[in-house]
């Protein structure tokens, strides 16, 4: 490598040593952030100002920018130079005299130390454990507030049942009980900043006809100091949601624009850490949350669950029930993407997560208008188009055109066949009519016969009844005229 040196002529053209440890970690951190030090600024002002025509060969681009830009000094960065810086620092200690080995290890093992400390120490934004401790903290705080604010309710109802119908927002019943405290104090008390006049006039009518009992003062100051609470803990709530939303913005702002605040630090904390959570592929952030559910599912053989905790996330919640799980997984896809962006990059900006927001908003919006409209065949079978075939017409030689005998011609077969058809259709009617005829005249023969004996009885039974009735009367007469004779 030295001769490479002497060959293309690198020679030392200045070195300046660092007077302590945090100077040399000051120049160090500035260059990694791409910043000109005020050192490096100096130096290039006294020497490379004699040689303003010749350019300057930089190790990393970005600096090499901001040197141009301030020194107004053309600069080039190459695989050349990349090479040449690294000859450079393998023969260091051939080009600067004088400086041992093990001194030049010591230091760039002590430089290393302090770099790495600067950066865990000066650097708190890609620091995550706030995100999971306040997530977790909201979470606590959602939960104690439902608690009291449930207590609350129940406790001054006994002494005013009618507000808790009237009044639904829990915050503004706590604030109104503050100030009123007893509900014989609704009707002198003024509550319009807190209630609107409607409410007002609602409360003040129930509480002069309340069927709640009667409590104490000290009670009442109970009721009253749970309440200060309850304000307190909320007023402290939405602090601490700002500072989430702050932190989030800043340590993952694409994760934040893709699921939201809430959705995302529930994920980083359920990981771990924003970095252990950048490791999970796609199909295991869609599925973060549920994991009971999958193995349960695992277990028993059935569906297994389609999203975990980024269901909560707006995307998700503006789609249909059908379209739910597509929209979840390009949803994850996305999601995975932005946060390996957010954990690895080193750009803060957000544009990646509005870009890939707006296409999951679009392929939604596909999702919603192709469930609307119903057309008749699928896509596939009118996107289909038919194979090509070749058809070649062969045309075959006739060989009835050879025949010498005269031709029948069809049409004449045909009537030929079907008249004997229609001779035989013809035919089966006449028989079946003429069995019905049979049928019917054996039918009405026996009829006939029945009323002819019918007939036969009824005169007999006229011939024996007429010569009984003329014997009755033949006797009578008789009868008459012997009485006639006596009486004379």
């Amino acid at each position: 490598m030295l001769k490479l040196a002497e060959m293309t002529g690198v020679k030392l053209k200045h070195f300046e040593k660092f007077q302590d440890t945090t100077e040399a970690l000051a120049a160090s951190t500035a260059l990694v952030e791409g910043k000109l030090s005020k050192n490096l600024k100096k130096i290039l002002k006294k020497i490379v100002a004699k040689d303003a025509h010749e350019q300057l060969a930089v190790a990393d681009a970005k600096l090499g920018g901001v040197i141009k830009d301030k020194l107004n000094l053309s600069c080039i960065h190459s695989p050349m130079v990349t090479e040449l810086m690294r000859g450079i620092r393998s023969q260091i200690e051939g080009l600067i005299t004088g400086l041992p080995s093990r001194e030049m290890a010591a230091m760039c093992l002590g430089l290393a130390h302090s770099l790495s400390r600067y950066k865990l120490k000066f650097s708190p934004d890609k620091v995550d454990t706030m995100i999971i401790q306040a997530i977790s903290l909201l979470d606590d705080l959602d939960k104690e507030l439902n608690n009291y604010i449930m207590r609350c309710r129940e406790w001054y109802g006994w002494h005013f049942p009618e507000l808790g119908k009237i009044i639904t927002d829990n915050l503004t019943y706590c604030k109104c009980v503050r100030k009123v405290g007893d509900r014989t104090n609704f009707a002198s008390s003024d509550v319009s900043d807190i209630l609107p006049e409607e409410i007002e006039e609602d409360v003040k009518a129930a509480a002069e006809i309340s069927m709640g009992t009667e409590v104490s003062e000290e009670d009442i100051n109970n009721i009253i100091h749970l309440c200060d609470q309850v304000i307190e803990i909320s007023e402290y709530r939405t602090q601490l949601y700002d500072y989430l939303k702050n932190r989030m913005m800043a340590i993952a702002p694409n994760l934040t624009i893709m699921v939201g605040e809430l959705v995302g630090a529930r994920l980083i904390a359920h990981a771990g850490s924003l970095l252990n959570l950048a490791k999970h592929p796609a199909s295991t952030v869609q599925l973060l949350g549920a994991e009971k559910a999958l193995f349960r599912a695992l277990k028993t053989k059935r569906d297994t669950p389609k999203f975990g905790l980024i269901y909560h996330a707006s995307l998700v919640g503006q789609t249909n029930t059908k379209n739910k799980g597509k929209i979840s997984r390009m949803l994850a896809a996305k999601t995975a993407l932005t946060i390996r962006y957010d954990a690895l990059g080193e750009d803060t900006s957000a544009e990646m997560g509005a870009e890939n927001r707006l296409k999951v908003e679009t392929r939604l919006r596909l999702l919603e208008e192709r469930g609307m409209r119903r057309i008749s065949g699928t896509g596939k079978a009118l996107a289909r188009t038919d194979k090509y075939q070749n058809k070649s017409e062969i045309k075959i030689f006739d060989p009835s055109g050879d025949s010498t005998l005269p031709a029948v011609s069809k049409k004449r077969k045909i009537q030929e066949v079907e008249e004997p058809d229609a001779e035989v259709a013809v035919k089966a009617k006449k028989f079946k009519a003429e069995m019905k005829e049979e049928t019917t005249v054996e039918d009405d023969e026996p009829v006939k016969k029945k009323k002819k004996k019918k007939d036969k009885e009824k005169q007999a039974e006229e011939e024996e009844v007429g010569p009984v009735v003329e014997n009755t009367e033949k006797k009578k007469k008789k009868k008459k005229k012997i009485k006639d004779e006596d009486e004379d």
